[in-house]
């Protein structure tokens, strides 16, 4: 090993092949440049991939401390710099809902690059790397749902290293050019198509434009509220005294960048430094919405048909990608709106993360699904928003097995406590070891249920070549169909779905690597409680053990007195069942409402 990292070896930042020299030794960024199905392309090669930064924990929490405390600081320099830009005044707040999902993420995206590049460095030998020029994706995002789409682009990833190889270190950087033409696209790198609308949801859609006509000034704004249900969101409208309406999420005109108005940087740093690094980047890559198309944003949310002075502003999702929404959102709040933010999905108050850091500091109430801490009084247990509904149960024979997968993306987007990066083969190789570790009778009964946003990682090919005698499912049948049909649940990380089963009570298992997907303290006595019934477990060959053994009477388990305590308990804190979720949302909507 020490020979090999003595040896010269080209840099390669990307699974794009235009970037190797098949010849030469090379060292691999990470394991997104060995694409799965381009194995028959790298397997013979001499190549050495950089162990991932991130796979010391303890430098996980230090970072994340350092990422937290730089983010702020670059918030309020961005701030200054946007509002002298735009002739504005805005306050950190406004910024904050604008801007501040963006540049959590990016500091985060970029500092993950930095640190990886910095692992290449100093533990290896770099000859030089080739940098690809003629990317279509090589460029800033024109908003934060593009930006999203583009941290899953191989190009703009190879871009962002790029710039960090460039700009900040004395690799030799050979620049080669390999896309001539516009719309650029890496053969195995297909699109997901866009499933259409319906006939009745545009019907729908259209009476809610008629609708919206009929909003008073001083309406409450409910967008993307995260209920079960269209009806319960219009039934939430009712019982506000409004006209109930759909309001449509809008994505902001598209406006190209003007190089000439990126020619300048945040703060001073010390040269070579990351604080440097991210500083002089950030302009390059910031969103043209809020840059070049401020003003075309700004005009647009003009012509939004939607309360002037807002009682209140409710959303569930629309608070982080919807930048239409942040814009008018922003402008309210800083008005004096007060901001309700209900819970998503799972992984809150179980697991930390950015978004969730970020929604608590731009929201003056936050509607949880049952958990509450004394330290935060933002914080409200109103029961589980979504609230699922079974479909009847229509077991074939005593029903299946079913193993929930998890998806993380190739390369980081944000930081939180799940598996990172190169950490989701690791994953996978606890899931295939969970199988091979089951009563054969139990395997028989498996299906596998994939992730449908799966872009790099081709877990179904893998998962077909490794157990071809389990199940699969593609992913695209809704999640209660199976919860229908299942005898028993497994789910293998900390998501959304074994909140709705546990919801649902429907038997399940967990099991994970608590140092990946770490819990919060909130969580830890809960999670004690569920291990000690056998509901979880933090390694997958106790979960397999333990599942092969209650597989022959599942019921019996799951009525156990010690299981459903602990099954209740957690339950309580984090899916807990309302008997009027809506009812509890109005309460809350009505309270921060008339504190203003």
């Amino acid at each position: 090993n020490v020979v090999f990292r003595l040896m010269e070896r080209l840099l390669v930042s990307t699974a794009i092949e235009e970037s190797w020299i098949d010849a030469e030794p090379m060292l691999f960024l990470g394991e997104w440049c060995r694409h799965p199905s381009r194995r028959h392309r790298w397997e013979n090669l001499d190549i050495e991939v950089v162990p991932y930064h991130w796979n010391d924990r303890a430098k996980v929490k230090g970072d994340r401390r350092y990422l937290d405390d730089l983010y702020e600081a670059l918030l309020g320099e961005l701030a200054n710099e946007l509002n002298e830009r735009h002739g504005v005044d805005h306050g950190i707040r406004y910024w904050r809902i604008l801007v501040g999902p963006w540049l959590g993420f990016v500091v985060q995206e970029l500092f993950d690059r930095w640190e990886t590049i910095s692992a290449a460095l100093s533990g290896f030998h770099v000859s030089g790397t080739i940098v690809l020029e003629g990317l279509p994706d090589a460029r800033p995002a024109y908003d934060m749902a593009d930006h999203l789409a583009l941290t899953n682009s191989w190009e703009w990833n190879h871009h962002l290293s790029s710039m960090i190889l460039q700009g900040f270190t004395n690799v030799d950087c050979l620049s080669k050019s390999v896309a001539d033409e516009p719309g650029f696209r890496l053969s195995w790198d297909p699109e997901e198509p866009t499933a259409p609308m319906s006939f009745a949801h545009r019907l729908f859609v259209a009476g809610s434009d008629l609708l919206s006509r009929c909003t008073r000034s001083t309406d409450a704004l409910v967008i993307n509220s995260g209920l079960r249900s269209l009806r319960d969101e219009l039934t939430l409208q009712r019982r506000l005294g409004q006209v109930p309406c759909l309001r449509r999420v809008e994505q902001p005109v598209h406006v190209g960048v003007e190089s000439a108005q990126r020619c300048w940087s945040l703060g001073e740093a010390d040269p070579g430094s990351f604080d440097s690094c991210v500083r002089k980047l950030v302009p390059s890559l910031l969103p043209s919405a809020y840059l070049e198309g401020y003003g075309s944003l700004g005009a647009q949310i003009n012509r939004l048909r939607w309360p002037e002075r807002p009682s209140v502003v409710f959303t569930s999702a629309s608070h982080f990608y919807d930048d239409v929404f942040k814009a008018w959102c922003a402008e309210k709040v800083e008005a004096g709106a007060p901001l309700v933010i209900g819970q998503h999905g799972g992984h809150v108050g179980i697991g930390w993360s950015f978004v969730h850091d970020h929604q608590m500091e731009v929201a003056d109430r936050f509607l949880s699904w049952g958990w509450e801490v004394a330290t935060e009084p933002k914080v409200v247990p109103v029961g589980m928003l979504k609230a699922p509904v079974l479909p009847d149960r229509h077991l074939d024979g005593d029903g299946r097995v079913v193993l929930i997968l998890g998806n993380e993306t190739a390369q980081l987007t944000s930081l939180t406590s799940s598996a990172l990066s190169s950490q989701f083969n690791e994953y996978l190789e606890e899931l295939h070891t969970f199988v091979e570790e089951l009563a054969e009778e139990v395997r028989g009964e498996l299906m596998v249920r994939l992730s449908r946003h799966d872009t790099d990682w081709e877990v179904g090919e893998r998962w077909r070549s490794r157990h071809p005698e389990v199940a699969l499912d593609d992913g695209h049948r809704p999640v209660l169909d199976l919860l229908s049909e299942t005898r028993l649940f497994i789910t293998t990380n900390n998501g959304t779905t074994f909140l709705e089963s546990i919801y649902l009570d429907v038997p399940t298992v967990m099991f994970w690597d608590t140092e990946k997907w770490g819990l919060t303290s909130l969580a830890l006595p809960a999670f004690a409680e569920l291990r000690a019934a056998g509901v979880f477990f933090d390694d997958p060959i106790s979960a397999a053990r333990h599942v092969s053994e209650i597989w022959g009477d599942v019921g019996s388990w799951w009525a156990n007195p010690a299981v459903r305590e602990a099954v209740a308990s957690f339950s309580l804190q984090f899916c807990r069942q309302s008997p009027d979720v809506v009812d509890g949302i109005l309460s809350e909507l009505a309270s921060v409402a008339g504190g203003r």
